[in-house]
């Protein structure tokens, strides 16, 4: 009795079993079918849209790259930007030793402009210096005298780095694909087409490559433009001001710049009134006294008449 049970239920393990590797070959069978129908349909539609397909797998990068990923500050891509005034006494050595932090931290000077050499000198120095080493820099550079002004400015272009990438990519892609079907070309028509495009193509990829080699100097090496004033000179105040008082002021300044250039004209035409004036003016008097003086010939009296002779009755 004992033997019957097991057998039987060995055979209905069997038979789960086997019912078991049916229903997974059938599930895998669907699965494989389903595969080449899908790829299929992924295949055809570039050809039925009239390449859609490809022009947005081209946009996908771009897509991708619309946000910005959550970065940490030293991973991204920022600009930074310092204007600072420091008052020294002695203006060329301080631009010497504010070229030389910048030389020091890896920078250079970008720009050098001096102003006369006497106590109220001025030198305008750009420094371009490592973004790493920016505020160093300007705490070095405010300690050469004493700091009258200092503004710093920053611009993060993450986002646009980051489009920027995409955009390439994509474009390069696009120009690989014009070579590949310029090669291929087989009539004139079609030579010249392409060449057209690639060439649009290329330029386009020159212009965005240009732009990233511009952002990454910008965000490589920050700019730093630094006044050294002597201890004479004067600190310019750009102030907006308004009123009857400020409006009469211009209007005098207005009035005597007027007069200073008329009187520089008529300075400068004076020799030339002179020069041809004063012969015209007497030549003007001679002819008016001539007109005005007596004729100086007599004029000639007529001869007596002789009464005709009557003739007799």
């Amino acid at each position: 009795m004992d033997g019957r049970v097991g057998r039987r239920r060995s055979a209905l393990a069997v038979t789960a079993l086997a019912a078991a590797l049916a229903l997974a070959g059938c599930g895998a069978g669907g699965s494989d079918s389903g595969v080449p129908d899908s790829a299929g349909a992924k295949a055809e539609a570039p050809a039925a849209n009239g390449g859609v397909g490809r022009d947005a797998a081209a946009g996908a990068p771009e897509a991708a790259g619309a946000g910005a990923p959550d970065l940490r500050v030293d991973q991204r891509a920022i600009i930074y930007t310092g204007t600072m005034r420091v008052q020294v006494d002695d203006v060329d050595a301080g631009a010497r030793e504010a070229a030389a932090v910048a030389t020091r931290a890896g920078g250079f000077v970008g720009g050098d402009q001096r102003h006369s050499v006497d106590a109220d000198a001025v030198a305008e120095l750009e420094l371009r210096v490592p973004a790493a080493k920016f505020t160093g820099v300007v705490e070095e550079i405010a300690k050469l005298g004493r700091q009258q002004s200092r503004e710093i400015n920053t611009q993060d272009v993450t986002e646009e780095t980051v489009d920027l990438d995409a955009r390439i990519t994509s474009q390069r892609a696009r120009v690989e694909s014009a070579r590949r079907l310029l090669a291929r070309a087989t009539t004139i028509t079609d030579l010249v087409s392409l060449e057209n495009e690639l060439g649009r193509r290329e330029a386009d990829l020159a212009s965005l490559e240009a732009k990233q080699r511009r952002l990454a100097d910008l965000t490589a090496l920050s700019t730093i433009t630094v006044s050294l004033a002597g201890p004479a000179a004067k600190v310019t105040e750009e102030k907006e001001e308004t009123g009857f008082l400020v409006g009469l002021r211009g209007g005098w300044k207005a009035f005597v710049v007027s007069m200073t250039v008329l009187l520089t004209v008529l300075g400068a035409l004076l020799p030339w009134l002179v020069a041809f004036g004063v012969p015209v003016a007497v030549l003007l008097v001679v002819l008016r006294r001539r007109r005005k003086s007596p004729a100086l010939v007599a004029p000639v009296s007529a001869p007596p008449q002789v009464p005709a002779a009557r003739s007799a009755p």
